[in-house]
Order: C-alpha cells, then sequence, then structure tokens
C-alpha cells in the first residue's frame, strides 16, 4: 500500500503547477520593483502566523493525549515542540529585507491582511480543533515541502534591481527549507494514521495551495496583470 506520505505529496503534486505559475507571474509584472514591498507584507502576514497555528496544534495535541491517549497526537507533540523552535524568528527575517529596500519594517505589521490570508492561516485553525491538528502537516507540506531555488536572490535582484541583501527571506528558506519535504513524508508514513486521517490531511494540503494561490494571485491583479494576460 502506498503510504501516506507518497498520497498527501502525490496530490500536492496535482495543483502546484498551477502555483508555480502564479508565483512566477508576481515578477512579469511590468514593475517588478514595485511589487517585491508588496510581496513581502504578504510573505510576513503568512510567516507570522506559522508559530501560532503550530502551537495552537501542540496545544490540542495534548487535549487529545489526555482525553483518549491519541497516537497520532502524541507522536505529533515532540515534531511540534522542534519545530516550532526552528521557525521562530523567521518573520523578523521579512522585516529586514525590507528595511533592506528603505521601508520602515513595521510597516509589516501595520496593514490589514486581506481575507485571502486570514482564509488560508484561518482554515487550518478549522482543520486543528475540529478534526484532528496532524491536518496541519497538509499546510506545511505545502509551504515548506517545495523550498526556492538556490539562486532565488540573485535572480530576483536582476530582476528587479534590489540589492540581494533585500533577499534574504528567500535565500534562507532555499537553505532552510531543503529536505523539509522528505521530513514531512517521512513523518506522514510513520504515524498511524487510518483512511480518514489521510483523507484529511490531503484535503488540507490542497486546500492550502488553492489559498495560497489566491492570496498571490491578488497582489499580481492588484498590479495590472490578471489571469490569462502572460
Amino acid at each position: 500500500m502506498t503510504g501516506a506520505g507518497t498520497r498527501v505529496e502525490t496530490a500536492v503534486g496535482l495543483l502546484m503547477p498551477g502555483l508555480r505559475a502564479t508565483l512566477e507571474r508576481i515578477w512579469a509584472v511590468p514593475e517588478p520593483a514595485r511589487i517585491y514591498p508588496e510581496f513581502l507584507v504578504l510573505t510576513h502576514q503568512i510567516i507570522r502566523a506559522s508559530v501560532p497555528l503550530m502551537q495552537t496544534a501542540r496545544s490540542r495535541c495534548g487535549e487529545l493525549v489526555r482525553e483518549d491517549g491519541d497516537p497520532v497526537a502524541a507522536a505529533l507533540i515532540p515534531y511540534w515542540e522542534r519545530h516550532i523552535e526552528e521557525e521562530t524568528g523567521h518573520d523578523t527575517w521579512v522585516c529586514e529585507d525590507l528595511a533592506a529596500l528603505g521601508h520602515d519594517p513595521a510597516r509589516a505589521w501595520r496593514g490589514v491582511p486581506p481575507a485571502a490570508v486570514a482564509g488560508l492561516c484561518g482554515e487550518q485553525y478549522f482543520w486543528i480543533h475540529r478534526l484532528h491538528p496532524v491536518c496541519l502537516l497538509g499546510y506545511q507540506a505545502v509551504l515548506e515541502g517545495s523550498p526556492p531555488r538556490p539562486d532565488v536572490a540573485a535572480v530576483l535582484s536582476a530582476r528587479t534591481g534590489h540589492p540581494r541583501g533585500a533577499f534574504r527571506t528567500l535565500a534562507r528558506h532555499a537553505a532552510a527549507d531543503v529536505g523539509h519535504g522528505a521530513e514531512l513524508r517521512a513523518l506522514l508514513d510513520a504515524l498511524p494514521l487510518g483512511e480518514r486521517l489521510v483523507t484529511a490531511v490531503s484535503s488540507s494540503a490542497l486546500h492550502t495551495v488553492r489559498s495560497v494561490m489566491r492570496v498571490f494571485e491578488g497582489l499580481v491583479d492588484a498590479y495590472g496583470l490578471r489571469k490569462g494576460v502572460l
């Protein structure tokens, strides 16, 4: 039987070409230098939600273990604790990139996140509380499973004219997220998941792909390049 990790990875892979195309359109706008600060603000809004989501998942796992000795929740607790520590502070990288552009880094905190960002992150709270915290692995499989290419800072610096030092968030994730896809696949394969939870993780992952696409399609639309133009 195909492992849960491979099944989730296969499901996500069906939609990833569409997500990659959406992200590529960001840098095809007429003035990519202008769109980049807005890209950073959106990225900050997503990244700063990651640790609170994992903390919520960790807390819910503890409840499930205390309530009925849930073996999946018990196996996830050490993973969340380790990953929370690994991901803490990544939102400050985005603020540093904004500062490198000459922008006030506090700007990342001032704006109201669009509904698409609230939907992307908010739906995970539903999965965590109303189904099972393992669903968050589907979200992470999308956001961490396909890291940027290693030369992303050089490529986008050339495309936008911004200094390479303003692309440290992408460059750091290109390095830090290598292997995360394989790690998540192995974790999912090792967990005692039944068909219901495998389906739930896959659903969470697919919703995440579509939600990320909506977030960045909104950014592209705001800069005058609508779907189908390229």
